[in-house]
């Protein structure tokens, strides 16, 4: 069987990685990158306390001893189902079963304005983005002398309340209050404000409402500006204007506020459902479609328990790639009773700063937050991060920031213009 995996994130490594050395099954891997980005962190690497190599790995390397497993650095143009191809810029790849997992990007809900000024935060190298933002925005304070800019390039707005909008502004604030002021004694960072904007009237809204209102107020602990209740109207690169009139003047709005499938070209019969995502059965096959599967955020699955789909959560993409696999077993071997997917949901959580986190469990229900909490995430995430090595170095960067309070990756690479020589 001739398996594409559109897509190297969660749900189409883990679907890979399954798949790895079974008989009967030839597999190809295909992503624009080659390299697999640990999202849960990419706020780390915004805020500079992770550098971007500690939370990405070569997909080529998780494959070394493969024999069965082959990778392909493409963008996908189009999916010709009829011919059963995945048409790339790379040239065409034929299919017995498509397996798409290529997941989700950021939301705009149609603001052309807040998707040309604002950053979103869904790949490294947006994170990397973000980084460089921050720290051009204070060096250029540290020589501004009008007080409406100098304000201007201090403030830094989050949009979202989910768990990223929390995590990142909270590690913003971090930086706040323990490195920038050693970093810029010329700055008072007294009036430096991180707003966090959230629609709704609480932050982890998918979380229990102990775990919102701990969140609230460790952000408020650490000196992040909640504003709930707010609908963000635009953004032109200077000022933040919210749908009640009010307007923060900013030149950083980090956008967390929502995000959307990726759907490839080529499904254009198959009806997107909400959120851009596509339709699937029970089995994750798309509705409509022969031997065409979809896997994680793109696809939207309808139970009781979940009308409106999974989490599009990490997990959920990574349970849905085990079932996929199996079943695709059992077509192999001629057997038509395939298992059903069913999401074994094992709690969830976020971080908020040091020694403050959430977490809550579903069975037993249980909530606790503060410093086991965030132990609890820190050991999860380091569990889920591949390579040893990877491990090992974000585990290092962890300890240096907890006992020191600082670290040492506000870098800002400049494009550098060599001088033609002299003839």
């Amino acid at each position: 069987m001739k398996v594409v995996i559109a897509g190297a994130g969660f749900g189409g490594l883990r679907l890979a990685r399954e798949l790895n050395n079974k008989n009967g099954f030839e597999v190809t891997l295909v992503d624009r990158f080659n390299y697999h980005q640990f999202q849960p962190l990419f706020y780390q690497v915004a805020t500079a306390g992770l550098d971007a190599s500690n939370i990405s790995f070569p997909l080529r390397k998780v494959f070394h001893n493969s024999k069965n497993v082959r990778i392909r650095l493409a963008n996908i143009e189009r999916i010709d189902t009829e011919a059963k191809t995945v048409i790339t810029d790379s040239g065409p790849i034929p299919y017995d079963t498509l397996v798409i997992a290529t997941g989700a990007g950021t939301n705009f809900f149609g603001n052309k304005e807040i998707e040309t000024h604002a950053f979103s935060m869904k790949s490294t190298v947006e994170a990397l983005q973000i980084r460089h933002r921050l720290m051009e925005n204070l060096e250029a304070a540290v020589t501004e002398n009008d007080p409406d800019e100098l304000q201007r390039l201090l403030n830094v707005v989050v949009v979202g309340g989910g768990a990223t909008g929390v995590e990142v502004s909270g590690a913003i604030a971090e930086m706040k209050n323990y490195v920038l002021p050693k970093d810029y004694p010329e700055l008072d960072f007294g009036n430096m404000n991180i707003y966090l904007v959230e629609g709704s009237g609480k932050v982890l809204s998918t979380m229990g409402a102990e775990s919102s209102e701990q969140a609230a107020r460790y952000l408020s602990k650490l000196g992040v500006t909640l504003l709930l209740n707010t609908q963000v109207a635009g953004y032109d690169g200077r000022n933040l204007s919210s749908k009640d009139g009010n307007s923060i003047p900013t030149a950083t709005v980090i956008w967390a506020a929502g995000i959307r499938g990726h759907i490839p070209a080529g499904l254009e019969n198959v009806l997107p459902q909400r959120g851009n995502r596509l339709p699937v059965d029970i089995y994750n096959r798309i509705n409509g479609l022969e031997n065409v599967f979809a896997v994680g955020d793109i696809a939207l699955m309808p139970k009781e328990d979940y009308p409106n789909g999974h989490p599009q959560v990490a997990p959920v993409a990574m349970q849905q790639a085990e079932n996929i696999a199996y079943n695709l077993n059992r077509i192999l071997q001629g057997k038509g009773d395939l298992k059903s997917f069913e999401y074994k949901d094992k709690g969830s959580m976020a971080t908020v700063g040091r020694n403050l986190a959430v977490v809550d469990i579903p069975k037993p229900k249980l909530h606790f937050g503060g410093f086991l909490a965030w132990l609890v995430w820190m050991a999860l995430h380091l569990m889920l991060i591949l390579g040893v090595k990877n491990r090992l170095f974000v585990f290092i960067n962890w300890l240096y920031n907890y006992m020191t309070y600082d670290q040492s990756l506000r870098l800002i690479f400049r494009e550098f213009h060599k001088e033609p020589a002299e003839a």
